[in-house]
């Protein structure tokens, strides 16, 4: 059962999703936010690949905003070892603040540009 709080976010992903698509030449960087950890990863939409990715999981205990913000330049370091400089951004339904926010300013100071 869903909440009506997850079910306004999943309309809001999908409203979003029809204007933002990863191709090639600029893959998709997509957030997933948890309660307790935040997930992102750059996917060509044209083949359903995923490119890089990169978590929360396996970093050292800090502020989530800062866990946000490394797991931004990581998926950028890893993204650019794929061979990929440019993406749009999937904010997945969140609001661009607080760790969304954070990931996507840790992205750009990796050097991913969007």
């Amino acid at each position: 059962m869903t909440t009506k709080k997850v079910e306004r976010r999943i309309k809001i992903k999908y409203r979003i999703r029809k204007s933002v698509n990863g191709t090639a030449e600029r893959p998709r960087l997509s957030v997933f936010r948890s309660n307790k950890q935040i997930y992102a990863q750059v996917i060509n939409d044209l083949t359903g690949k995923t490119l890089a990715s990169a978590s929360s999981l396996g970093l050292e205990k800090m502020p989530k905003k800062e866990q946000a913000a490394k797991v931004g330049e990581l998926v950028a370091e890893k993204a650019q070892a794929a061979g990929v400089s440019a993406v749009v951004f999937d904010r997945n339904g969140y609001l661009y603040h607080g760790r969304v926010k954070e990931l996507a300013d840790g992205a750009r100071k990796g050097g991913l540009k969007f």
